[in-house]
């Protein structure tokens, strides 16, 4: 999978270099590039990429043309599905990270900054917008790397174990049931004796009764 991403702080994403994603962006698995806006600006001099609001009010907006002729740049095809990461957006779930990495498509990510950007952008340029949550951030680079994080669980060959993202918290609409390791005794706390007991229908049974009960307690909605 192919993923750009537009920002006028692409040097926050070098962080994608490591763990996983570096190795899998190593194997090809995944290309991932950050792009600076900042060169598209017509302003040549200061490369000044936002401005005052119309109608008043606090903050600056990122303004249109250095957006449309970095999209355009790009994507003159319009080959890429363009995001842009928005509090205005629909909710990222794991249902739309599989959705996206299965499509096969390239993905353009666009992310904002002080109080957004022009609304003749997302109109003319975008194809969906998404927010990772109820909250607002200083900017959409942080959105764009949870969204590229989750999306690349579903590739191919990112996971060591491919197995991992089938048996996760929201596989199933459960929360995952809770993991141990050695040493089977720590601080005074045991690991439950039905996973060191080799039976493995009972310790599926019994991770299934634990997602269950975590569910219903944490997560009932899901439910």
């Amino acid at each position: 999978m192919t993923i750009k991403i537009l920002s006028l702080f692409p040097k926050m994403f070098d962080c994608l270099n490591s763990s996983i994603l570096g190795r899998a962006m190593d194997s090809k698995k995944i290309s991932i590039e950050a792009i600076d806006i900042r060169p598209f600006s017509p302003d040549k001099k200061h490369f000044k990429c936002d401005d005052a609001p119309f109608g008043g009010g606090a903050g600056m907006v990122m303004t249109a043309p250095p957006i449309y002729n970095a999209i355009n740049s790009i994507d003159p095809k319009h080959e890429f599905y363009r995001i842009y990461l928005s509090p205005k957006g629909a909710t990222f779930s794991v249902a739309k990270a599989k959705q996206l990495a299965l499509s096969n498509k390239k993905l353009l990510l666009l992310c904002g900054r002080y109080e957004g950007i022009d609304q003749r952008i997302i109109d003319l340029c975008i194809d969906e917008e998404i927010s990772i949550g109820d909250f607002v951030l200083t900017g959409g680079e942080l959105a764009a790397m949870v969204l590229v994080d989750s999306v690349s669980r579903f590739i191919d060959g990112v996971l060591g174990n491919e197995a991992s993202s089938e048996v996760e918290s929201f596989s199933n609409n459960l929360l995952e049931y809770p993991h141990y390791t050695r040493p089977n005794e720590f601080m005074g706390l045991k690991v439950p004796e039905v996973l060191i007991s080799g039976n493995h229908a009972k310790v599926d049974k019994w991770r299934q009764q634990e997602a269950l009960k975590i569910t219903k307690f944490r997560r009932p909605d899901l439910l």
